[in-house]
């Protein structure tokens, strides 16, 4: 039986003012992701990739065409109706962290379930740390942990919430080779164990190979796809 979509934007195009003129950087994208799947979106530098998954995770708004999340037309929600929707379904793992410094690394995978109002979040939060190798950090700042610690509180923190879909944004961008090479086994490793749908920007062939789909972007258009 074909998975159903969680994820559909259809000919979306992304316009900013630039010293008051136009600069186009999405243009007639399309891409359907199916429940489950892992997607990466891949692409020299500029060619959209950051901007088409805030797109997609409705941190931002399209010029012109409609992203659909989890069957909810983003256009028709207003900003409270798709925080809400990201607070619920979606996780985030970004290039640089996003911890709260002055959180501990349990606080900071608390905030979310707090802020959902889920019951037991200092023990769920925990476990998810002891799953990520970190149960004995977890009273730490984030400036007490490495580049790859702090990584792995946002990935403990990203699924903590037992997220539908996953977003992750160059998430061994800020790591050196071996230790990116550790994470990206965890994240996938967690979210097959979860089985949530992946949404991934890299710059990285090997870990885009990795996806059962691929969507190639160039100066801000789909060039091609591959799965």
């Amino acid at each position: 039986m074909t998975e159903p979509l969680v994820l559909k934007t259809d000919r979306v195009a992304k316009t900013f003012a630039v010293d008051g003129r136009p600069l186009t950087v999405l243009d007639d994208v399309s891409l359907a992701v199916r429940a489950g799947a892992t997607c990466a979106l891949v692409g020299p530098s500029g060619s959209g990739k950051t901007t088409l998954l805030g797109l997609c995770a409705g941190l931002d708004a399209p010029s012109r065409g409609s992203v659909h999340l989890l069957g909810q037309d983003l256009a028709q929600l207003d900003e409270e109706g798709r925080a809400r929707l990201r607070l619920e379904h979606t996780g985030f793992v970004f290039q640089s962290f996003h911890l709260v410094p002055t959180l501990t690394a349990l606080e900071n995978v608390m905030l979310t379930l707090e802020l959902r109002g889920q019951p037991g979040a200092r023990d769920v939060a925990a476990g998810w740390l002891d799953r990520v190798g970190l149960g004995e950090r977890m009273h730490h700042h984030p400036a007490r942990l490495s580049g790859g610690e702090q990584q792995r509180v946002a990935i403990a923190r990203s699924f903590a919430g037992a997220p539908r879909v996953l977003f992750a944004d160059e998430p061994t961008g800020n790591l050196d080779a071996a230790t990116g090479g550790r994470i990206i086994d965890l994240l996938f490793g967690l979210n097959e164990q979860a089985g949530a749908t992946l949404v991934l920007v890299t710059h990285d062939p090997e870990i885009a190979r990795r996806c059962s789909l691929q969507v190639r972007l160039r100066a801000g258009r789909v060039e091609g796809f591959s799965s």
